[in-house]
């Protein structure tokens, strides 16, 4: 009869601590969903703020088509993107189309004057603030529902009840250098 009690005891706490990990890894996957959401909507408002910068610089630099291309190609790339890893690598060909886009306005002083070409890099600014915070949070919350799937015992739960690791929203090779630009074209 003990012994009935004592396994029947032993199947209780292994059932609450089952349905805890549960609830906690559902909890961090639902972060993750959520941190990616930021991640999501900054890259749309920063998708949705480029049309009115290539405007602004086609009406100095009419001449400068293939950086006008380039840009509208990395945005459309960039709006159509699906998930970290996808998303990671438009936005790494957006902020390149964009920082030869930069580059090409330098070379307009009235363009770098006109007030609303600067009201459009301070909102870019701002957007690419925003941005870098929820890289970072979301980032955190994938660290913290991948060493969870990854570790003993909780492993032997996550895996079965289909828990998988997230990837991180990664710079590209692209924001590590500096673009070239060619006026002479």
């Amino acid at each position: 009869m003990i012994e009935f009690i004592v396994v029947g005891a032993v199947i209780v706490v292994l059932a609450v601590w089952v349905v805890v990990t549960y609830n906690r890894l559902v909890g961090r996957r639902n972060r993750v969903e959520e941190a990616w959401s930021g991640i999501d909507v900054q890259l749309q408002r920063r998708a949705d703020l480029v049309p009115n910068l290539v405007e602004t610089v086609r009406g100095y630099a009419g001449h400068e088509r293939e950086t006008f291309e380039q840009v509208t190609l990395a945005r459309s790339g960039l709006t159509a993107a699906t998930g970290p890893e996808a998303a990671g690598i438009a936005d790494e060909k957006l902020s390149g189309a964009l920082k030869q886009l930069f580059a090409v306005a330098e070379a307009y002083p009235d363009l770098k004057a006109s007030t609303h070409f600067l009201a459009l890099q301070a909102d870019l600014v701002a957007i690419e603030e925003e941005l870098s915070f929820a890289r970072k949070f979301h980032n955190a919350v994938v660290q913290d529902l991948n060493t969870s799937i990854q570790r003993i015992p909780t492993v032997f739960v996550a895996r079965p009840l289909g828990f998988e690791e997230r990837e991180y929203f990664q710079a590209g090779i692209g924001d590590r250098t500096v673009p070239t630009v060619d006026l002479d074209r």
